[in-house]
């Protein structure tokens, strides 16, 4: 925790930062991509977790095979589309 107002997540050589604000338009409008080296263990990760059943609105959307790699998505409960996705190698 950085503040009241901000919080930070840290593994590795990585670090993510959230902030207590809300911007709708934002939030409508927004969606993350994460790089992932193995998109079937996160998306079994976030099945784990059970997110569907803990937060109203969230969606968990099954791994999609595209020519670039696969992906799967999680809509969370303030709207943020996240991609966790796996290029081919």
């Amino acid at each position: 925790m950085l503040g009241n107002d901000m919080s930070v997540f840290k593994t590795r050589n990585l670090a993510f930062y959230l902030q207590n604000a809300f911007v709708k338009d934002w939030v409508d409008n927004t969606m993350l991509f994460l790089e992932v080296d193995n998109v079937e263990r996160y998306y079994a990760e976030l099945q784990a977790l059970n997110l569907t059943e803990k937060y109203p609105g969230v969606r968990l959307t099954p791994i999609r095979t595209d020519y670039w790699g696969r992906e799967c998505f999680l809509h969370d409960p303030s709207g943020i589309l996240w991609h966790f996705g796996e290029f081919n190698k």
